[in-house]
């Protein structure tokens, strides 16, 4: 008996509880569930993102190498006449121009030569005088009888000898000042001194040691090595007329030198697949040195009505490059792109058509079929 009591009671207090929690779980549901709050609007979930639209304009296309610089004449000063080296006119280093004197070589022995060569050129010029005065004065003798037929041809000879001595002499006098001028080294172009290598007081000879180095630098030449792919092209640019060059230095934020390219080789290299190619920069400002490194590309073209989109645009995936646009009902579309040249921030694509948005931020935060919110790009 009081073991069925102890049941019932027991059998009670679990119904009670069981009631308790219905109640509760009632009351949770009218106050924390759907009844009690608005259903959300699929418009409030879109995703704010940035659109631009698609730029359409004329691209310079370009193809671009690495480079070196070459100067277009690099000469050795040699002096051609021999002696002491009296002067250095202008310090190491220096730019100079066409003709400025640099050295000068003790001058007193040409000089002397000169004198001697000269004196001698007097002295014919007076035995020649005489010798055509004595031939007019024969002349006549001849003509009435009272000289012989070989003291005139005598006479007469002696002029031809004396114009042929003084022809010498003058050829000496030539000469002379020809090795008084060698003393003189002077600057065949302009351009930039080297080291000095013959100081003053040192005894040189004709053709021997250089004295410096004579480097001309604007223009200079770029010397580069495209693929044997890329010169159709390059021909095809030729033919249609004057192929720019522009050049870049390292640690420029912008190409600094333009010019043109000048020569292109005969024959392609079978070990490496490339041709020599030469562009002449003018370099006015003297700051590309021979030697450098440096970054050239060639317009060979300018592609009209190309599409072109931020870079910031673009994406990546296994499938290759890709933009999403602002499909129907502002959903998410992912196209498939090809790129073409950058001009700057914007890169030229492939795949798109002219009238579409491409979204251009937030691109992590989305994907295809994703519903957004466009906003025109600042």
């Amino acid at each position: 008996m009081r073991n069925w009591k102890i049941g019932l009671v027991a059998t009670t207090a679990a119904a009670a509880v069981v009631v308790i929690s219905v109640i509760l779980l009632h009351d949770k549901t009218i106050i924390g569930g759907t009844a009690g709050a608005a259903t959300p609007n699929p418009a409030m979930m879109a995703m704010p993102v940035p659109v631009t639209k698609i730029v359409k304009q004329s691209v310079p296309i370009y193809l671009e190498y690495s480079a070196r610089t070459e100067s277009i004449r690099s000469i050795a000063l040699q002096a051609k006449a021999s002696g002491f080296v009296q002067q250095q006119h202008v310090p190491d280093g220096a730019d100079v121009r066409e003709g400025d004197l640099l050295y000068s070589i003790d001058p007193r022995d040409y000089q002397s030569a000169l004198d001697q060569a000269k004196a001698q050129l007097q002295r014919d010029e007076a035995a020649l005088s005489y010798a055509r005065g004595n031939l007019d004065r024969g002349s006549s003798l001849a003509k009435s009888g009272f000289l012989a037929k070989d003291t005139y041809d005598q006479r007469n000879s002696a002029v031809g000898q004396g114009e042929a001595t003084l022809a010498m002499s003058q050829a000496a006098v030539r000469t002379a000042e020809l090795n008084l001028g060698y003393t003189q080294i002077r600057a065949p172009f302009a351009g930039r001194l080297g080291r000095n290598q013959a100081p003053e007081g040192t005894l040189i000879a004709a053709g021997g040691g250089p004295l410096n180095t004579l480097v001309q630098l604007s223009p200079i030449y770029v010397t580069f090595t495209p693929s044997e792919s890329d010169v159709a092209e390059i021909q095809k640019a030729r033919v249609a007329g004057r192929v720019q060059a522009e050049v870049q230095r390292p640690g420029d934020s912008h190409a600094r030198y333009v010019g043109e390219l000048t020569f292109l080789d005969n024959a392609v290299d079978r070990s490496t697949g490339t041709i020599v190619a030469r562009a002449t920069i003018d370099n006015a400002d003297l700051s590309m040195l021979p030697g450098q490194y440096v970054r050239i590309r060639l317009k060979i073209r300018t592609e009209p009505d190309a599409l072109m989109v931020p870079q910031a645009a673009l994406g990546s995936s296994q499938l290759g490059k890709y933009v999403y646009v602002v499909g129907q009902g502002n959903k998410v579309d992912q196209r498939l792109v090809s790129l073409g040249p950058s001009d700057g921030n914007l890169v030229v694509v492939h795949g798109l058509a002219a009238d579409e948005q491409v979204i251009s931020g937030n691109l992590q935060k989305i994907g295809p079929g994703a519903v957004v919110q466009p906003l025109s790009a600042q």
